[in-house]
């Protein structure tokens, strides 16, 4: 349901900037603004005002971090920043954009498609495209190496409008999001039940009867839940990635791409019905998780840390069930025809509206030195994971001079989350897959599940395509907005419901033509036209 969330937050900033305007700043940088436009520290260090967000865990003043620190010592630059802890950014930065009281640029800026457009359109932020032609070289040097983001970047219009932060982890098929709802089975049980490895959908069906009916967990409950999984339309706790036995298969975005280039609706394949199908034959024997439509993720993990799953789904078990022996990952499945297919996921480690910058600038020239060093290869590094030698509390990593190069250090049992949250800063960033082993090491964290991705599931990944983060126009995105907001909870009622009762064969007609009726041929067009512009303008 990630698109919904999408949607209420483009909603959210189009609606104070429709109320409120867009106008100046009613002279809020007066008293720091210089006659010639640049503003000054006190140690005659060239000064701009920033707006950011960081993780409650980090310091309230940003440059209490190291990496900043050394960030200003390396531009000669110091930032000003007006600091927000995530949960409130979004209220504070929209309340600025919309009252006019605006910062030389936002950093880490969280802004949406639609809020970036209508925000160039208003004037409120500026076109970057000669400042990253002719003043940002480290940036320059990326996009040409990497041309697919200059188009990803670029507006319908032409222009470029933000910053981006970019994590590539592999490439092609073996990117680490190739796969975000892992199947993860209970070997435990399996090895207590002298069963195989399941490689059909129908030994699947006989291994969760057995979790079920032979008390695996040795506690003589009937306790045991065979496969549990937070119904998402293909979200990382999802069953989504069993549709893959029966056709296509299904992503969270319900986006298919066929090796020609043509963009497909998930929902609306053969293949899905027959899916649909085999989810009601596990439902009839009580194979399913009772809660599976109304748990949360609290619910879902707490059942996970008790060990009650049979087989169950995520992007890293270490959050469900933990990191042990319990559960390995399930390879994909063979369908009653033969079918076994692995969908790839539509994401990428791409965020187009990381750092805007705002009609009020006054000293362009010295935000481009300063935005420019996000790009230089081992400050990337360090702005997306932490730093080396604080001496003030644990670090990310330690820092190889002879060969200049960010090694990661163990993690000695530390959440990486939490000590990421401490000492990066996010924001603008690359991060090339030909980085590592030459800039950084990758995180062991990162290195194992691309692993499991390589040996796993790339086999048998049939997509040669993606679809990929399509820069669409305000007009395009109202539509895809409207469409979905309508599209994708029918798509998911209905599973549901064929899941529980069936009757899928028999409905399937009807429920096509309420599709259409509900906007997926429009939604299709949109969809394919995007994704030609796109590889048109690679």
């Amino acid at each position: 349901m990630k698109g919904y969330k999408k949607t209420a937050a483009i909603l959210s900033l189009g609606a104070i900037l429709a109320v409120s305007g867009c106008g100046g700043n009613n002279g809020a940088n007066d008293s720091t603004a210089t006659n010639n436009g640049s503003n000054k520290s006190s140690d005659s260090k060239p000064s701009l005002k920033f707006m950011t967000q960081s993780n409650v865990l980090a310091p309230a003043d940003p440059n209490e971090k190291l990496v900043f620190k050394r960030l200003e010592e390396t531009t000669g630059i110091h930032i000003d920043w007006t600091n927000y802890t995530n949960d409130i950014f979004a209220e504070k930065r929209n309340l600025a954009l919309a009252t006019g009281e605006l910062p030389d640029a936002i950093f880490d800026a969280g802004l949406t498609d639609y809020d970036l457009l209508k925000l160039a359109k208003d004037g409120t932020i500026i076109p970057l495209d000669d400042i990253v032609e002719n003043q940002m070289p480290n940036f320059k040097k990326v996009l040409e190496q990497v041309p697919q983001y200059k188009a990803m970047i670029t507006a319908p219009d032409g222009h470029i409008y933000s910053l981006p932060w970019i994590e590539e982890l592999g490439a092609g098929k073996e990117s680490i999001h190739s796969v975000n709802n892992i199947p993860w089975i209970n070997v435990e049980w399996l090895k207590k039940l002298n069963l195989e490895m399941p490689t059909t959908t129908e030994e699947l069906k006989k291994v969760l009867i057995a979790f079920k009916t032979q008390d695996p967990n040795g506690n003589g409950k009937a306790d045991e839940i065979p496969v549990s999984f937070i119904n998402a339309n293909g979200g990382n706790e999802d069953i989504g990635f069993l549709f893959g036995s029966f056709g296509p298969g299904m992503n969270w975005d319900l986006t298919l791409v066929s090796d020609d280039g043509k963009v497909s609706f998930a929902a609306s394949q053969d293949g899905y019905k027959e899916g649909v199908k085999y989810f009601n034959e596990l439902y009839k024997e009580g194979l399913i998780d009772v809660e599976y439509i109304t748990q949360d993720w609290n619910t879902f993990i707490a059942k996970g840390k008790e060990n009650l799953y049979g087989l169950y789904f995520t992007w890293d078990k270490a959050n469900v069930s933990g990191m042990n022996d319990t559960y390995e990952p399930m390879p994909a499945l063979a369908g009653p025809d033969g079918t076994k297919n692995v969908v790839r996921s539509n994401g990428m480690g791409f965020d187009r509206g990381r750092m805007v910058v705002t009609k009020d600038n006054k000293n362009l020239e010295a935000t481009a030195k300063w935005m420019d060093q996000l790009y230089d290869p081992l400050q990337s590094v360090q702005n997306n994971w932490g730093t080396y030698g604080d001496d003030a509390q644990q670090n990310i990593f330690e820092f190889d001079e002879a060969a200049n190069m960010l090694k990661h250090l163990p993690l000695e049992g530390t959440a990486p989350g939490e000590l990421r949250s401490k000492t990066s800063v996010g924001g603008p960033l690359a991060i090339l897959d030909t980085y590592y082993g030459k800039v950084t090491t990758m995180p062991d964290d990162a290195a194992w599940r691309l692993d499991i991705l390589k040996t796993t599931y790339v086999p048998d990944m049939k997509a040669s395509n993606i679809y990929p983060r399509v820069f669409f126009s305000l007009e395009d995105l109202d539509r895809i907005s409207a469409i979905e907001a309508d599209l994708f909870p029918y798509v998911l009622m209905k599973r549901a419901e064929w899941t529980e009762n069936g009757n899928v064969e028999q409905d399937w007609a009807a429920y096509l033509k309420e599709l259409d009726r509900l906007g997926l041929q429009e939604w299709l067009k949109i969809k394919q036209d995007g994704y030609e512009r796109n590889a048109a303008s690679e």
